[in-house]
C-alpha cells in the first residue's frame, strides 16, 4: 500500500509541476495589498496529497502568499492543528483574524470558495462564466 501511495503521489506531484497554472500578474501596490490581507493564513498540507495539490494549485493562479506548513515535518504544527483544527486532516486553512479570532477551514472545496470570494480576480473570472 505504502509503495502504491509512493507512486500516486510522485505522478501528482510531477503532472502538477508540468501542468502548473501561470500566476496572474497584479501591480505592486495591489500586490502588496493582496499580500497583506493574506498575512494571517496557513494552510496545512501535504505535498504529494491530490486535495491539497488542487487548493496549492489556486494559491498559485491568484499569486497569493500564503504560508504553506507540512505538519508531518514539525510537531509543534501538527499540535497546533490538532488542537485548533481539532483533527489531524489537511488541507486545513488556518485564517488568524483579529476581528474574529482563529478559524479553521476543511475541506478543498470549501477552502477554494472561501479563497476565491477575497479575491477580486476570481469573482470578476466566475461573474463572467
Amino acid at each position: 500500500m505504502a509503495g502504491i501511495r509512493w507512486v500516486l503521489g510522485s505522478l501528482i506531484l510531477f503532472l502538477n509541476w508540468i501542468f502548473s497554472p501561470k500566476s496572474i500578474t497584479r501591480n505592486s501596490v495591489l500586490q502588496k495589498e493582496i499580500d497583506q490581507q493574506f498575512s494571517g493564513f496557513t494552510l496545512f498540507h501535504y505535498p504529494a496529497c491530490p486535495f491539497c495539490v488542487k487548493v496549492r494549485r489556486v494559491i498559485k493562479k491568484y499569486n497569493l502568499s500564503l504560508r504553506l506548513v507540512d505538519p508531518r515535518n514539525c510537531s509543534t504544527e501538527m499540535q497546533d492543528l490538532m488542537k485548533g483544527g481539532g483533527k489531524l486532516k489537511v488541507p486545513c486553512l488556518r485564517i488568524q483574524n483579529n476581528k474574529e479570532g482563529t478559524i479553521w477551514m476543511y475541506e478543498s472545496s470549501s477552502i477554494i470558495s472561501f479563497l476565491e470570494s477575497q479575491i477580486p480576480e476570481a469573482q470578476e473570472i466566475n461573474n463572467a462564466k
